[in-house]
């Protein structure tokens, strides 16, 4: 059982993989026995995810890659050759209210959230669907089903990274080749750092969530790679929350008398 997932010898290309979610992949892919191509367009953070997988006895090559640009996207395809896995796990937010976004921040963020899955997948995918099988994962967020005020464009993006996801389950389906979202809660990342060092935030935080503390962005990757893998061969169209509960507090928050317990 030492390969137990059965990834070994495979290939993937892992978006947003110079920090947080998207390295906790790519390196997690490398230690499964996966070939791994990290894309990021910030090639200095990208060098050092390298160097540091290396140190680590991983192998990972980096390439640069601004998922918004269609010719960069379309060249990091051609670099990776055929891969067998897609991780999508660029992000960004701009905090902001609906009323007050500016479109350029709207814009922003949609392209990056949402629109550089399609473009990955538009160029990676047709390579599966030929070759009959492939996995697509999306990272997703808890908040594409659970407004986050106060963050422009970033829920309504990840709701639909999540029906993207769906429809190209629904297409892709009969050439072999899975889509699935996965749904984060409160992870601790370099993109949400500058909140834990507010004081008490992240005691606060941690004393959020059921399991008693906010993930790491490895707790993530592990769920990611089992959708990679042949063990979730019969999984797709879904989304997997991954937030130690946090989702499951709501409906504590109302007051009930005499439903205390």
């Amino acid at each position: 059982m030492s390969d137990w997932l059965g990834l070994a010898g495979r290939s993937a290309a892992v978006t947003g993989a110079a920090s947080g979610i998207g390295q906790g992949c790519a390196w997690a892919l490398a230690r499964a026995g996966v070939t791994v191509w990290a894309l990021d367009r910030d090639e200095a953070a990208l060098a050092a995810t390298v160097t540091a997988a290396a140190d680590e006895g991983l192998t990972v090559t980096g390439l640069a890659c601004d998922v918004t640009d269609v010719d960069s996207v379309r060249d990091a395809a051609m670099t990776a050759g055929g891969v067998d896995i897609l991780v999508n796990a660029a992000g960004i937010g701009r905090p902001a209210a609906l009323l007050d976004v500016s479109l350029a921040d709207w814009q922003r963020v949609l392209d990056i959230n949402l629109t550089g899955y399609l473009l990955t997948t538009q160029a990676f995918a047709p390579g599966m669907v030929e070759r009959g099988a492939g996995s697509l994962v999306h990272v997703a967020s808890i908040a594409s089903r659970n407004p986050q005020p106060g963050s422009g464009a970033y829920s309504a993006s990840k709701a639909g990274v999540s029906l993207m996801s769906q429809q190209l389950a629904y297409e892709l389906g009969p050439s072999g080749v899975r889509s699935n979202t996965v749904s984060p809660g409160l992870v601790r990342t370099p993109m949400t750092e500058a909140y834990y060092q507010a004081p008490g935030v992240a005691e606060r935080r941690n004393a959020a969530v059921p399991l008693g503390r906010v993930a790491g962005s490895e707790d993530i990757a592990d769920v990611v790679v089992f959708l990679a893998s042949d063990r979730a061969r019969y999984v797709t169209g879904a989304d997997i929350t991954v937030d130690g509960g946090f989702a499951t507090r709501l409906m504590g928050t109302v007051p009930r008398p005499g439903y205390d317990g």
